[in-house]
């Protein structure tokens, strides 16, 4: 067994969140000690990343995110973000860093107005933040999606800051859903917080078809390791 320390990283439980325990399960297998944290909870307990993961959170009843971004959790995930906290936000998740106004951006429906369900190839375009830094520049990644509501938009003022200030981390190869600039990942400005379309936890075994997500969940375990205090 590994002697490297486990870093604590949170996944947060909304009601419909529907691929928290398959995050937890994924980041376990990386070398992270996984808690679930309920939406309900005010606080974060002592954590080195915390993951939004993907779902239904409130049943998408308004707008993808829009309830949950009000949720007693995000007012510590936003404290935790400012911080310089690792966030990663992954489908739903990232849907709802967007609501809150942790991630640039919004998420409409799809182009083809429907529900799109397969495995998808990447290009990473920045292989520095704490999500990538397995990856190697221009590096292919195939991770699956399943969305309805995945389309990235950003208008053109906030675009040519995104390509200019670097934020763009991860690009379709075949743009599955219409978003703008073919962007599947986006950074903050500080790099510290990730949203993410595709499902990296569903692809972290060859037998799932493709390991390629343990490139991202396997960097954010890195990360987060090296922010584990050292025992005096």
């Amino acid at each position: 067994m590994s002697a490297e320390p486990r870093p604590k990283i949170a996944v947060v439980v909304f009601p419909g969140s529907n691929d928290d325990r398959d995050a937890a399960l994924a980041l376990e297998d990386l070398g992270a000690e996984p808690t679930l944290v309920w939406h309900a909870e005010p606080e974060l307990a002592d954590v080195r990343a915390v993951v939004l993961p993907g779902g239904f959170s409130y049943g998408d009843y308004l707008r993808c995110g829009a309830i949950a971004r009000f949720a007693p959790v995000m007012g510590a995930v936003a404290s935790f973000a400012a911080e310089g906290g690792l966030v990663l936000g992954i489908c739903n998740g990232f849907q709802i860093l967007c609501e809150a106004g942790l991630l640039p951006g919004a998420l409409r429906p799809n182009a083809s107005l429907s529900f799109v369900c397969r495995d998808v190839d990447l290009v990473v375009e920045r292989a520095d933040t704490p999500f990538t830094s397995r990856c190697e520049p221009g590096q292919g990644l195939t991770i699956p999606v399943k969305h309805g509501e995945g389309c990235y938009f950003a208008d053109g003022p906030l675009l040519a800051h995104l390509e200019a200030n670097g934020q763009i981390a991860m690009r379709y190869e075949d743009n599955p859903n219409g978003s703008i600039g073919g962007i599947a990942a986006v950074t903050n400005e500080a790099r510290n917080v990730l949203g993410l379309m595709p499902h990296p936890e569903h692809a972290v075994d060859p037998l799932l078809g493709s390991s390629d997500g343990a490139f991202v969940l396997g960097s954010l375990v890195d990360a987060a390791r090296e922010r584990v205090p050292t025992p005096a």
